[in-house]
């Protein structure tokens, strides 16, 4: 996937993540959103699919994102920034029944409250287990995403876990899935935090992106 991308957009990625990346702000509601500043990414993804080992292989720290083997343990919209015009935003896990629902409900509610009035929100990655693909709760996201008018693309993790024949007929049939929905992004990026492959391919995409959007400002 790597010639997808051009030589300056790879050395850009790896510049943008090379930085000291720090926490920024925790919000369990929409009141406690931080200002809008710069240009902000989002992951999101089912609980445990891997979205904080995927942000801090992403940055190169080992502990920037709280990592947990319990499903659920990330209960607010968890802010990054790295010193430059680009914001992390580590999402609520969803999809994990054993939650309380009186606290599902404010998630979501916080969640799409996020997702609507967050005008410098470029893009959300939603991570799917390559091992298990897409279900009925990424149909839900999706949705969600496609009514607030935000752009999103799909990332499969933990793809180091399966055959590479396997993972190429995945990415197949997330692709054909997502044919149908108008408001993803084309193209499936694939990862594996474990042994950070697909690391450079996404920092590059993201450099693209950011990129992008500058040129949509002018």
């Amino acid at each position: 996937m790597t010639d997808q991308y051009t030589r300056h957009e790879i050395e850009t990625g790896r510049k943008l993540f090379s930085a000291n990346w720090d926490f920024v702000a925790a919000a369990s509601s929409d009141v406690s959103l931080p200002p809008m500043r710069g240009v902000e990414i989002a992951f999101a993804g089912r609980s445990n699919v891997g979205k904080s080992s995927l942000v801090n292989a992403l940055t190169n720290r080992k502990a920037l994102a709280r990592t947990s083997r319990t499903p659920g343990r990330t209960q607010e919209l968890i802010f990054f920034n790295g010193g430059s015009e680009l914001n992390i935003v580590d999402m609520p896990g969803y999809g994990y029944a054993a939650a309380a629902k009186t606290k599902v409900t404010a998630w979501t509610a916080t969640i799409g409250a996020y997702l609507r009035g967050r005008a410098n929100l470029a893009r959300v990655y939603v991570l799917v287990d390559a091992r298990h693909g897409l279900k009925a709760a990424d149909d839900a996201i999706f949705e969600e995403l496609g009514q607030a008018a935000v752009s999103y693309q799909i990332i499969l993790t933990k793809a180091d876990a399966i055959k590479p024949s396997e993972l190429a007929d995945r990415i197949v049939e997330v692709e054909a899935a997502l044919a149908k929905r108008p408001g993803a992004f084309p193209g499936v990026l694939t990862t594996s935090a474990h042994e950070a492959s697909g690391l450079e391919e996404l920092r590059a995409a993201i450099a693209r992106l950011l990129n992008e959007r500058r040129a949509k400002a002018l």
